[in-house]
Parts: structure tokens; C-alpha cells; sequence
């Protein structure tokens, strides 16, 4: 059994926070330093396949929730806050169903247990695009990736995982080929039986359109306690677009 990767801050109850897709546990640092400084156990996770996490063929909410698990039974750790952002929010979403005891409070950020159509693929094609025989530094892999993705701090974000393979080889850290294969996964709802009785926060982006007013009706179904809050002058990466006011709702729902 492969664990997760994780970076672990400051002491208290644990706090586990699951990146979105393509991304990695360092997007979360600052907020994971604050949330330590307020007394919690922060555990950012690297999820299968990105970061410094294993790399393995299958790539599925179900095998992800079990990481959780398995990384929280490796550690000793229960009643456990679960926050995740878009793809890490439907693995923390899938965590709790299948393993509601394990689970105290769950918070998702900017995604409903919905199907979502495919939305990635030009990223995943400039990925593909970044051949490092020749691709020598980070603005010589950003000047390639703007043939592709238009908006910088995409840009940046992607490039994040960018790393030294040895000294003379750049390569990215996530596991491109299996994330492209399984894409269609990454769009999958929530298991229609799928109930989490916990107390539940989700939080949207109000510039975003991930979690629709309608979709009130379907997050209700899966997680009955569930309040629905709102992070003004944010689109889907709420977290990084408005950290404090993401902070406050967050503190104020533990």
C-alpha cells in the first residue's frame, strides 16, 4: 500500500486539505499556515498522481477517497476536518460518504456533486506540448504553454509543477499521460445513494460557475446539514483570489 505525500503543520486537531486537479499541496500554504496558527494539525495532502504523491494507472474518486483513509489509519488520525477544492472536493465529498466515521466536518470549495462536461483539454494539450530535450527553463515552458492557455495566472499555477528532474532535465511533477486517459473521471458525480450526515460547508466563488443555484437541491440530498456560503469579489479559486474572507467562513463554520 502507496501513502499520500503530505506537508504537515502546526498541532491540534487534524485538518486535511486536498488540492484540485493538476495541482499540488503547496497551493495551499498560506492558508494551511494560518489554520495551523489557529490551532489545528494541517496535513496538505498531494492526491495520486500530482505532487510528490505516487503515481499509479488508476485514477477514480473511489481509490482517491481510500488514500484518505489509508493515509489517515497509517497516522493514527480521526474525526478528521476534510476540506477539498474542486477535484479535491469531490474526493473529500467521496471520503465522507464511504467513511462518514472518519470524518467530523467537511468543507468543499467551489464544486457540487455533479457530473461536470470536460473543460481541461487545452490545458492538457499545452502540457503535452512542453518537450524538455529542449525546453530549458520556466519562461522558455511559459512562452510554449501560452500557444495553449491565454491567462497568466493559469500559467503560473500549472507551472508550479515544474521541477529538476537532474541537473540538466526539467519535467512535470504530475502524471500527465494517466490524468489525460482519465479525464472523463475527474467530471464524475457523486454516488446517487451517497449520504453524509456530518456537519458540511460548501463554498462558491460568486464570479464562479461551478456551484449553480439550483444545484442547492442536489447538495442538500447527499449532505442534509449542509450550509451554502458565498465568497464575494472570487471565481473558482476562491482560496487564492480572496484568502481572507475564504478564511473567515471557514473559522467561523469549525
Amino acid at each position: 500500500m502507496e501513502l499520500l505525500h503530505a506537508q504537515v503543520l502546526g498541532e491540534g486537531s487534524p485538518f486535511l486539505i486536498l488540492h484540485g486537479f493538476l495541482g499540488m499541496s503547496d497551493n495551499w500554504k498560506t492558508l494551511g499556515n494560518r489554520f495551523a496558527e489557529a490551532g489545528y494539525q494541517v496535513h496538505l495532502i498531494d492526491q495520486r498522481n500530482h505532487g510528490r504523491s505516487f503515481h499509479d494507472n488508476e485514477h477514480n474518486y473511489k481509490v482517491m477517497a481510500k488514500d484518505v483513509k489509508n493515509y489517515c489509519d497509517h497516522h493514527n488520525l480521526d474525526n478528521i476536518i476534510l476540506l477539498g477544492h474542486s477535484m479535491g472536493g469531490k474526493t473529500a465529498m467521496q471520503c465522507a460518504t464511504m467513511f462518514p466515521g472518519l470524518v467530523s466536518k467537511l468543507i468543499v470549495a467551489d464544486i457540487a456533486p455533479k457530473q461536470y462536461p470536460q473543460h481541461h483539454q487545452d490545458i492538457l494539450k499545452g502540457l503535452a506540448s512542453l518537450d524538455f530535450s529542449e525546453i530549458e527553463s520556466r519562461s522558455q515552458a511559459d512562452k510554449k504553454l501560452a500557444e495553449y492557455v491565454k491567462e497568466k495566472g493559469v500559467r503560473q499555477f500549472l507551472l508550479k509543477n515544474l521541477y529538476w528532474k537532474n541537473k540538466e532535465e526539467l519535467a512535470l511533477r504530475m502524471n500527465l499521460p494517466v490524468l489525460t486517459e482519465n479525464i472523463d473521471e475527474v467530471g464524475e458525480p457523486l454516488n446517487k445513494e451517497a449520504i453524509f450526515d456530518g456537519g458540511t460547508l460548501f463554498l462558491r466563488g460568486d464570479k464562479s460557475g461551478y456551484i449553480q443555484q439550483m444545484d442547492e437541491i442536489i447538495i442538500k440530498k447527499h449532505f442534509p446539514k449542509a450550509h451554502i456560503g458565498t465568497v464575494k469579489n472570487a471565481g473558482h479559486w476562491l482560496h487564492a483570489e480572496n484568502p481572507e474572507e475564504f478564511y473567515e467562513n471557514v473559522m467561523n463554520f469549525l
